[in-house]
């Protein structure tokens, strides 16, 4: 790399021009290249702003060897495929806000940054600009004492046009993603500088909004944030009407007012002005901030000095990776509050590929499949829990994920509710990947466990995933009033008609499986193959939920190492607990955590998987994950992400092979390692 940063522009249109003009005043930056899906646009753009090179598509510029850095200014739903693409082509990447339509396409996007280990910022300019600075100064001073209220307001009036950028739908137009992320990011930026931290999560959302009629965008809307200590923010934006475009922070002792707090012009410089008023003086002092270059120069300084240090993670004032993830998460609440889900949010419109654009594979081998007996197909190590997923782009990041890393195996459940199986159905459609992924069902939970329960489950729960069959069938609770016969013998019925492959129970106690499988000795029938008990290396207290059981103790593992029979654990990391600033015995606030895995005992094995995370490099939570992975009898442990970066950690734990001395050491049954 030089001493300067090479950018190549992803699309030329104005914005594309204003950071084009930034970077000619930058310092960092220089313009190597520029491409548009019509090579003429692009080469009149290289001729305007005297760029060496021009594409007339993104690919051939992605694979430009003299470009260091993108800036991505597409609309808005191509930002998460180009900026992966532009991720794993090693490009570093200032992103044009919004980032991308939704918390779960910036979380992809972010992933991709992370482990391509590139550069990536969210195009919020006022945060680079140094009026922001100064701002963030006043409030370390702590001038208007506690604060309390923030308002902040961006919209414009634009004439109504049916297939204008931001009136249709099919671009995600309204207010809200194109100007009312500022607000918001704002509100969480001085929020956040009030608790010391560069942003502070919502604690609550609530808004209002009118929709256009025509294309059913929001035309404008309100918000209301909460924060922690009593903070409240007001959001209000709109691309249908004007309004004082400014932002006002009321505290105990005073206020300050920005009244130009984005400082957005795309021609010239603005400087900075800030009016503060405190109780100790009674009067307005007018703060002036100069500003010689626009904001987009000082955002193109603010990418280049970090990329130039080796850094792939920017410092406030500029967006933070988690800062993106999170003010996605308030502009998805918000859309939310007022109904507006874009059409290709939506579980019917789910593509066929992936968000990065390209057709689901395995790109890489990391689940280390075993065999199940009874089912013909290969078994992740590692199941994905689907009752975490609630939307379509959840679904579609995690899943996709997950299928890339090496998995295929699904954990569902008819008391997950309909909702979640449709959407897993849904998404094995889209992909076309029925037969290469293992479907688990689960019914005939407790109060309708019985065999005629078990079966109107099952046929509801493969009509909501649109298959034929489960590959795996899992009863989901027992019920000792129930001979094992009569489970026994409408399980056989299932396998017959080809509905299910193989079966097991979950939260069966092992004498009543072995009553099952002594049962189907004698009958000649296909045995249960399959236990999906709790094993975690924490030993569960108090049953998370009604029903649930353990197999952690020595009989009940050493039954399961003379049974062969393969333990699929729920909770295999024991919801957290392993991560010791969330399981502290000082911490309470997660009640299920304190009920179900506080104990003395527990706190050791933290203790104690702690000290083997330094000795292996990694983290606690995965030494506890090894442990049960490294059991004597086959193990495919459930997990449940909800983000990328934890299906990402948890892949870390199949390359730990533990020594039988660790997994002594770990569970108590040694005081040392020796």
């Amino acid at each position: 790399m030089t001493n300067s940063i090479r950018w190549g522009l992803l699309a030329a249109g104005a914005i594309a021009k204003a950071f084009a003009a930034g970077v000619k005043q930058s310092d960092t930056g220089i313009l190597t290249a520029v491409a548009s899906r019509d090579l003429e646009k692009a080469k009149a753009f290289a001729a305007e702003y005297d760029i060496p090179s021009h594409y007339g598509s993104y690919e051939a510029l992605l694979a430009d060897p003299d470009v260091d850095a993108v800036y991505l200014s597409t609309p808005h739903p191509f930002h998460t495929e180009w900026a992966m693409k532009a991720a794993e082509a090693g490009k570093h990447i200032l992103c044009e806000k919004p980032m991308a339509m939704n918390q779960y396409e910036v979380m992809s996007i972010v992933e991709a940054a992370e482990v391509n280990q590139v550069f990536l910022m969210e195009a919020y300019m006022y945060r680079c600009h140094p009026q922001t600075a100064k701002v963030l100064a006043l409030l370390k001073e702590s001038l208007i004492g506690d604060l309390r209220v923030i308002k902040a307001s961006f919209s414009f009036g634009n004439a109504f046009h049916a297939k204008g950028r931001l009136w249709e739908h099919e671009l995600a137009g309204g207010g809200i993603l194109d100007v009312g992320g500022y607000t918001t990011s704002y509100a969480c930026m001085v929020a956040g500088a009030a608790q010391g931290r560069s942003y502070a999560v919502p604690t609550g959302v609530k808004g209002v909004g009118v929709l256009s009629p025509d294309t059913g965008v929001d035309a404008f809307a309100s918000a209301l944030l909460t924060f922690e200590h009593d903070v409240i923010a007001e959001c209000s934006t709109g691309i249908a009407v004007s309004q004082e475009n400014c932002v006002q922070i009321f505290g105990s002792n005073g206020w300050i007012k920005i009244p130009d707090p984005y400082v957005a012009s795309r021609q010239e410089a603005k400087h900075g002005n800030i009016f503060l008023f405190t109780n100790a003086s009674q009067k307005v002092q007018e703060i002036p901030v100069e500003a010689p270059v626009t904001s987009y120069a000082y955002e193109a300084d603010v990418c280049g000095r970090a990329i130039l240090a080796g850094r792939t993670r920017p410092e406030a004032p500029a967006m933070s990776w988690q800062d993106s993830i999170e003010n996605a998460k308030v502009l998805d609440a918000w859309r939310k509050e007022i109904g507006l889900v874009y059409n290709r949010e939506k579980p019917e419109n789910m593509p066929s590929v992936t968000y990065a654009g390209r057709r689901l594979e395995h790109r890489k081998s990391l689940m280390k499949p075993g065999q199940i007996e009874f089912l013909d197909k290969p078994v992740s190590r590692l199941i994905m829990g689907v009752d975490n997923q609630v939307t379509s782009p959840h679904v579609q990041a995690v899943f996709d994920h997950y299928v890339e890393h090496g998995g295929n195996t699904f954990d569902t459940g008819f008391v997950y509710g309909e909702v979640k199986s449709r959407l897993m159905g849904q998404w094995v459609r889209s992909r076309g990947v029925r037969e290469e992924v293992v479907l688990i069902a689960k019914g005939a939970h407790t109060p309708n466990c019985t065999p005629e329960g078990l079966t109107e489950e099952l046929h509801t729960q493969l009509d909501w995933l649109g298959t034929d069959y489960a590959d795996i069938y899992m009863l989901h609770r027992d019920n000792p009033e129930v001979p094992v016969s009569d489970f026994m013998e409408v399980l056989h019925e299932h396998v017959r008609a080809g509905r299910i492959k193989t079966f097991g129970g979950s939260n069966w106690s092992l004498e009543r499986i072995a009553e099952a499988n002594a049962y189907a000795a004698e009958k000649g029938l296909q045995r249960m193959s399959i236990v999906s008990n709790n094993l975690s290396l924490a030993v569960m207290q108090e049953p998370v939920w009604a029903g649930c059981i353990h197999v952690h103790d020595d009989a009940s593992l050493q039954w399961l190492e003379e049974h062969e029979i393969t333990l699929l654990p729920w909770s295999s990391q024991a919801r957290g607990f392993f991560i010791p600033e969330r399981a502290h015995p000082d911490k309470q606030e997660d009640i299920s955590l304190v009920r179900s895995w506080y104990s003395e005992e527990n706190f050791e094995r933290q203790k104690r998987a702690v000290e083997l995370a330094k000795i292996h490099g990694v983290d606690p939570i995965n030494i506890s994950l090894a442990w049960v992975l490294c059991q004597k009898f086959p193990v495919f442990a459930l997990i449940g992400p909800r983000t990328l970066g934890e299906t990402r950690s948890s892949l870390r734990s199949l390359d730990l092979i533990l020594s039988e001395e660790e997994m002594a050491y770990l569970d108590l049954k040694t005081p040392s390692r020796s």
